[in-house]
């Protein structure tokens, strides 16, 4: 991802800047790990031993961000400098080795990362020795990433920007587009044509990469990865490429683009879904599955994981699971039979009835459920205001999950249990 808005550079500077200093690098790798009830104190020990307080300031940031880190990037976090622009927009490092597999895969030696950022990418790339030439347009993040990636010999980092990046320089291209704006006050953009660089630009890369003005065909795609927008449209992309909707522990983090020899054959769209137990993909071809015709509510309803939506794969998961659908706007499956699958979340149901607040307060008071998960689709009603309106803590210790949604046509209330398998990684939503 791209460097933080210039407005920001100078606080960026200021946080990084005394710990590039040997010295000040040091001091750094010499604190104990970061807590923030000690934080005060920590600093005010430093300052006492004789340290400027802009050398404290930095080490007290980085730390707090080293700690934030080890979320993303494991036991990497203890040995990186990072700015908070930086780390929010950084691939965590399971999803950047998924990333770098693809190349690896398809035989790839060399990787420009473009849009470096901190190097969550290119460290992943080096760790499967690939050649990787890490470019960011700020100065800032390219001394973060220099530092963060000097474990890896194959790796060297420069300034520049995606624009002017030679593609011959190497076999494959990584790319991160800015998806806020840098002028002003910053925002989500969701025209890709406002990412930086738009998409128009990242597709012609890919042609030049491809070798378009080769012999052959002219939409030829090239080895190019792009990590775009979940909410990307995917009939805004080339036919011939491969769109990769991602989900980690049930969020959707990106949507990638896979060029040339990158994409899997036969597969325009596909849903990575990455939960406990590893890895799920799902895809589809050419030719899309048509989503299932409604269909009463049987025994059992689940809740597809949005990359599955996101990619439009809600036909080849209903195909699997026997299921149809409860409307034909809402994304609910439901089935007479129990199928365990890393798609969708499986409930049992319970019971079921029109919405109306008198109807379910005497239902949740006659049968105890006081413990509730609140889901909701096709509604209006917003879980946490339901609950603040039910106060269910007051009719007892048992639980269940609460689905409100449409059934042919009709506001309702559907009673259900987590099949067992997929109940601790259930959420409000």
């Amino acid at each position: 991802m791209p460097s933080p808005r210039s407005d920001d550079a100078d606080a960026a500077l200021a946080a990084v800047e005394p710990v590039l200093h040997p010295a000040g690098f040091a001091l750094l790798n010499a604190q104990p790990p970061y807590r923030e009830q000690e934080a005060l104190q920590r600093g005010s020990a430093l300052r006492a031993a004789g340290h400027s307080p802009e050398l404290v300031s930095a080490v007290m940031t980085q730390s707090r961000l080293r700690a934030r880190a080890a979320d993303k990037f494991g036991e990497f976090a203890a040995g990186m400098l990072l700015t908070p622009h930086g780390l929010e927009q950084a691939t965590r490092l399971p999803v950047a080795a998924l990333h770098a597999r693809r190349y690896q895969r398809a035989g790839i030696s060399s990787v420009a990362d473009l849009g470096c950022g901190i190097g969550g990418d290119a460290m992943a790339m080096a760790g499967l020795d690939l050649e990787v030439l890490a470019v960011d347009r700020d100065p800032v993040t390219v001394a973060v990433a220099t530092v963060n990636l000097r474990p890896f010999p194959t790796v060297a980092v420069r300034l520049g920007s995606a624009e002017d990046h030679d593609p011959t320089l190497t076999e494959g291209i990584w790319l991160d587009p800015a998806r806020r704006t840098t002028h002003g006050r910053s925002r989500r953009v969701h025209d890709p044509e406002e990412y930086e660089p738009p998409l128009s630009a990242v597709l012609e890369m890919a042609r030049r990469l491809g070798g378009y003005d080769l012999p052959g065909d002219p939409d030829r795609l090239g080895p190019l990865g792009a990590k775009l927008g979940p909410g990307i449209d995917r009939s805004a992309l080339p036919a011939q490429a491969e769109v990769q909707w991602l989900s980690f522990h049930g969020q959707v983090l990106e949507a990638t683009l896979w060029c040339g020899p990158l994409a899997q054959p036969g597969v325009s769209s596909s849903a990575l879904v990455i939960d406990r137990a590893g890895a799920h993909q799902l895809t589809g071809g050419e030719e899309p599955v048509p989503d299932p015709e409604p269909g009463a509510l049987g025994d059992h309803l689940y809740e597809p994981d949005g990359a599955v939506i996101r990619a439009g794969l809600i036909g080849h998961l209903a195909r699997s699971l026997e299921a149809r659908t409860l409307d034909p706007t809402i994304a609910y499956l439901t089935s007479d039979r129990r199928t365990s699958t890393p798609f969708a979340r499986g409930f049992t149901v319970r019971d079921v009835m029109p919405f109306g607040m008198k109807r379910l307060t005497a239902y949740l008071r006659e049968h105890r459920l006081g413990v509730l998960e609140i889901k909701k689709r096709g509604t209006a009603v917003e879980p946490d205001e339901l609950r603040r309106s039910l106060r269910p803590r007051r009719f007892g210790d048992e639980s269940a999950t609460l689905i409100l949604t449409r059934i042919a046509g009709e506001q309702s209330v559907i009673v259900a249990s987590p099949h067992r398998e997929d109940h601790a990684a259930g959420t409000d939503s």
